[in-house]
């Protein structure tokens, strides 16, 4: 699938945001331990993927009824459902120059197509060493689910199936999209927000 930026301008991808408050001194603070040693590019991205990926927890995975969503409270409480997750990894490589948008795929929430369907957010990050952008999804893996950094195959944590209407978004947004947010910033118990009340399409 070829990737849209909805933006021209990289400036765009590297603009703070109010969920993606990367000059709170906690995001700073991990910033420099996640960075100590001088790094390329891709070894930062990395870094900060596998980070977000492992570290933050999912919140259904976990069954935590908190809702997370600027990227400095995702980091204090150390979980958040993918739309929080994609704030705090924009956070994070924003804050070292690295543009980093938001990209969506419409999936089911659960098993079939009568439990409904959601919006499920990712990250699309450019690489500037070779001027292009790739999708990284820091979901967090578990049994069934394997997403991976790489820089030449997609290995995100959902492959699309066409078959039961779900859908990949190829725009990589400037912003995260403000139904998620909304909802995010709406609802206080995270395990019924996410079986019933997140949003099915952009």
């Amino acid at each position: 699938m070829k990737l849209t930026p909805e933006s021209n301008k990289l400036a765009d991808y590297l603009e703070e945001l109010n969920v993606v408050d990367y000059s709170h001194p906690m995001i700073q603070k991990k910033v420099a331990e996640l960075f100590k040693l001088e790094l390329s590019e891709i070894e930062k991205i990395k870094i900060a993927y596998e980070f977000v990926r492992d570290q933050i927890s999912h919140s259904w995975d976990i069954q935590s009824d908190r809702v997370t969503c600027k990227a400095s409270d995702v980091l204090f409480y150390q979980e958040g459902i993918c739309y929080a997750k994609a704030n705090l990894l924009a956070a994070i490589l924003r804050s070292v120059g690295i543009p980093t948008g938001f990209c969506y795929q419409r999936l089911m929430i659960f098993d079939t197509p009568e439990d409904g369907y959601s919006l499920h957010a990712l990250n699309g990050v450019f690489l500037t060493s070779l001027n292009r952008w790739i999708r990284l999804d820091a979901r967090g893996n578990k049994p069934g689910v394997n997403a991976q950094f790489s820089i030449n195959e997609e290995y995100l944590a959902f492959p699309i199936r066409e078959e039961f209407a779900e859908k990949d978004y190829p725009t990589i947004f400037d912003k995260p999209n403000p139904k998620t947010i909304k909802t995010l910033e709406n609802h206080r118990h995270a395990l019924d927000m996410y079986k019933y009340y997140l949003p099915e399409v952009l």
